[in-house]
């Protein structure tokens, strides 16, 4: 019996030791005040994301390659969003979306290594091809492209998230709430807990833990699906976790 099973009593007899209370899974932090950066955030994806976040009140901070463009597309999204190139966005960030077309990934993250350095990034990329069968999923090397960013960026917190949203839905005014799961990958408990918190802040989303990063392909490649599902429907479908 080690010291750290039982606890002399006052009365010499040994005791239990008492545990520590499970960590309620849904207490997350408090991400109101952190800067968010949206790499990509000129395309639909990033900028339905930027729209959305500030629409909730996060700071939040558009790039793109040039950062007059990054800065007209600030303006048209509105809700105090500002506009940057990459690499000041990364630098003024605290956590940085990458939403960068699949194409683009890795030749911007391997530009970015120095201002990512310390970063919370979520990589929300879906590696994906197209032919006359409709979508469907590529495989990177390194397994999935949260993977690739992780090896491309060994001084930053890796995380994966938000590739399941529709990009109509989320830069669409008249739809108040997103009703969708965000299922959120990573190898740190507290890095996966902020991603789902920023997540919960979209009205209707909520951020839901899925797994480590070797598990980010499938999540990834579900998105080929969904397309799918979206085209025959005429939808914008997302994604519900039940018993959750």
């Amino acid at each position: 019996m080690t010291s750290t099973d039982r606890t002399d009593s006052p009365h010499g007899a040994d005791r239990p030791a008492a545990r520590t209370p499970a960590k309620d899974p849904w207490d997350l932090p408090d991400v109101s005040g952190l800067v968010v950066g949206v790499l990509g955030g000129t395309g639909p994806q990033g900028r339905g994301l930027a729209q959305r976040l500030a629409r909730a009140g996060q700071q939040v901070i558009v790039g793109s390659r040039a950062a007059e463009r990054a800065r007209a597309a600030a303006a048209e999204i509105g809700y105090g969003v500002e506009g940057d190139d990459n690499a000041g966005t990364a630098r003024r960030s605290d956590i940085v979306i990458v939403a960068v077309p699949w194409e683009g990934h890795a030749a911007t993250l391997e530009s970015l290594r120095a201002e990512l350095t310390g970063k919370l990034v979520v990589d929300c990329v879906n590696p994906l091809g197209f032919d006359k069968k409709g979508a469907y999923a590529l495989r990177p090397e390194e397994g999935s492209a949260a993977e690739q960013a992780a090896a491309l960026l060994p001084g930053s917190r890796v995380t994966a998230a938000f590739h399941h949203l529709s990009a109509v839905l989320l830069q669409d005014p008249d739809t108040a709430s997103v009703d969708t799961d965000v299922m959120v990958l990573g190898e740190e408990r507290a890095d996966v807990e902020i991603v789902q918190a920023l997540a919960g802040r979209i009205p209707g989303m909520r951020g839901v833990f899925a797994g480590r990063l070797r598990n980010a392909h499938q999540v990834e490649a579900l998105v080929a699906n969904l397309i799918s599902v979206n085209r025959r429907y005429r939808a914008h479908a997302g994604l519900r976790l039940t018993d959750v």
